[in-house]
């Protein structure tokens, strides 16, 4: 069973047995604006829960992507550099930006579900 997790910081990781798919929240996304390029960390990186892993760029600003968890990064999604307006139109699908090798699986306990993230989000405004 595959289960969506999000960060304090709008990042999301879709949890499949010991691998994580990590991208934007739809709020992070509308909050950049258009973006216009990603750079993706390199597979075969280890990174740190809450370490820079990878730099989105829009319109607007610079924005860094932290890693939810530690691990491994296995794939990047090389779409986005042909297409980085992906992370706009599809943030919780096609606009994914890494995927990694869980280190740690109790590290997903600290991060929130979709409820708990909605919540967070509305008091924001």
């Amino acid at each position: 069973m595959s289960e969506r997790k999000f960060t304090e910081d709008h990042e999301w990781i879709l949890v499949e047995g010991d691998t994580g798919t990590v991208g934007i929240s739809d709020y992070a996304q509308e909050q950049l604006g258009d973006v216009v390029f990603v750079e993706l960390p390199a597979e075969g990186s280890s990174i740190d829960k809450g370490a820079q892993a990878a730099t989105v760029e829009s319109v607007k600003a610079a924005s860094e992507i932290y890693a939810p968890v530690s691990g491994e990064v296995i794939a990047a999604n090389g779409d986005l550099a042909d297409d980085p307006a992906k992370v706009n139109s599809d943030p919780l699908g096609d606009g994914w930006f890494f995927k990694i090798k869980i280190a740690d699986p109790g590290q997903l306990d600290a991060l929130m579900d979709e409820a708990s993230y909605k919540s967070y989000v509305e008091g924001l405004h």
